[in-house]
């Protein structure tokens, strides 16, 4: 099946999914004990995607920093209140080599799964960790070029910013990867972007990546832009992005690159050749709870936003039944899962889980599944296996007020699709806590009688078409309240 221009992703994480499997058969699992089921499954509720978490090779430096780091085990026990070294992995972007790790199986174990992923129409996603590596990556000892390097002062002043590797006289203080904004990551070393050798043995890594799979996820991919890099480092480098995904390209055409992306970057990305940027504002004004700031968001140019990334958690955030409550979180699923661009769903977001798994530990604990959520989820993948939310054409509406001073107006996000077969939806979400009302134009309906049916709850109403172009669609609605009518001639 051709690409779709919206397509869904499916996030997992995959040490975690085989602990959970190795539980069931008894011993321990790699990727070639994945059931075939469970990837029928996902391509059946319409995911094209699926976003292998942590299946690079890492090191036992890094695991153990993991294991050690007194904040970090906090969090690990309120996650596994049983917590034992053994399910402290280490984290998943602390990599030592792009090679499958050998207790999940190795390469070739990945290279058969893709093989049951095509199989079932999926792809697949991998991550590329572009800013750091792990402490104990062959690169520390063989090219200590490609890290930037400090001195005893600098450990002294910041030490949370730097580490001592080896002893004697090859002793090497090296800089922590880290976010400009907060302190290292421990179990990693910075990689330097102004060492031309450097830039180039990242994109020999992306180019045997993009053997092995269908595209990659950048982790804080903004963090190797040239402006960025100098400003935390006061190194200058050469654009990095845009001759890595052309020469990855030029080996691999149709190459998927998924940016993880904050400070506003993700503009700039898209234009260095990413096909999607995490949309981190969409996801923040959710949490805001606030209409206008999203219906602000949602009114950019599609060439940016058919390349956003939509989504409600991911290994990052916390789990969405955790932070929006009942009502708001079906009203926020259908904004962000209903407007344009990649749809991405993580591994428990459907049945409903509430506790957010570190990529540090390699084992989840058990929730229940919360039906009404899970029922939720199974309609709107239902409504989203649509070719017209896969590859129609989206637009958002103005709201006017129902009668004068009437305010509530703004309180709503309304937008319609419309496929090639005249399919039409439209989308209604008073994305506020009052009932709210409110006038909608909607001016491509022809005279007759139109019949709006509600996909979620089957709610039904006849309208006529010169009502609709003329005065408008009247909607008086509860607090986050979202509907999704299909449109079609009535009787």
């Amino acid at each position: 099946m051709p690409p779709s221009r919206y397509p869904l992703l499916f996030q997992i994480n995959t040490r975690v999914w085989l602990t959970a499997i190795s539980r069931d058969l008894g011993r321990p699992a790699t990727l070639d004990d994945i059931p075939d089921a469970a990837l029928l499954r996902l391509a059946q509720l319409g995911f094209e995607w699926v976003w292998l978490l942590s299946v690079w090779r890492t090191g036992a430096a890094g695991q153990a920093i993991s294991r050690g780091n007194t904040e970090w085990r906090k969090e690990f026990a309120q996650t596994l209140p049983d917590l034992r070294d053994e399910d402290i992995a280490g984290s998943g972007f602390a990599i030592t080599g792009y090679t499958v790790a050998e207790n999940l199986g190795g390469d070739a174990a990945l290279a058969r799964l893709r093989q049951r992923l095509r199989h079932h129409g999926l792809r697949l996603m991998l991550d590329f960790v572009p800013n750091h590596t792990g402490l104990d990556h062959p690169w520390v000892q063989e090219h200590p070029e490609y890290y930037i390097s400090g001195s005893e002062q600098d450990l002294l002043r910041t030490p949370q910013n730097w580490g001592r590797t080896g002893a004697g006289p090859g002793a090497r203080i090296l800089a922590h990867g880290r976010d400009p904004f907060f302190p290292g990551w421990p179990d990693t070393f910075q990689l330097n972007y102004g060492h031309p050798a450097l830039q180039e043995a990242m994109i020999a890594e992306l180019l045997k990546i993009a053997t092995q799979c269908d595209g990659v996820r950048c982790d804080m991919a903004m963090l190797v832009l040239s402006d960025i890099f100098e400003n935390t480092w006061g190194i200058a480098a050469q654009p990095f992005w845009p001759k890595s995904t052309r020469r990855v390209r030029e080996q691999t055409p149709g190459f998927v690159f998924m940016a993880e992306v904050y400070w506003d970057q993700e503009w700039t990305l898209q234009q260095q050749g990413f096909d999607y940027t995490y949309d981190k504002r969409l996801y923040d004004r959710l949490r805001q709870d606030q209409a206008r700031p999203l219906r602000e968001h949602l009114q950019a140019g599609l060439e940016y936003q058919d390349k956003l990334a939509r989504f409600m958690e991911n290994h990052d955030e916390p789990r969405a039944a955790a932070s929006f409550s009942e009502g708001v979180h079906q009203a926020a699923a259908v904004i962000a899962f209903l407007t344009p661009g990649l749809r991405l769903f993580h591994q428990g977001q459907l049945e409903g889980f509430k506790i957010r798994i570190s990529p540090h530990l390699g084992r989840g604990p058990t929730e229940p599944v919360d039906l009404k959520i899970h029922d939720f989820y199974e309609r709107l993948l239902a409504i989203l296996r649509r070719d017209v939310l896969r590859n129609g054409q989206w637009r958002l509406l103005p709201c006017g007020p129902a009668w004068e001073c009437n305010e509530s107006c703004d309180g709503f996000i309304v937008f319609t699709w419309q496929g090639d077969s005249q399919e039409r939806l439209v989308v209604v979400v008073n994305f506020s806590p009052h009932r709210s009302q409110c006038y909608v134009r909607l001016p491509e309906f022809p005279d007759g009688v139109w019949r709006l049916k509600d996909l979620l709850s089957n709610v039904q109403h006849d309208r006529r078409g010169e009502e609709l172009r003329s005065k408008g669609l009247f909607l008086d609605e509860p607090g986050w309240r979202a509907l999704v009518f299909e449109v079609e001639r009535g009787g």
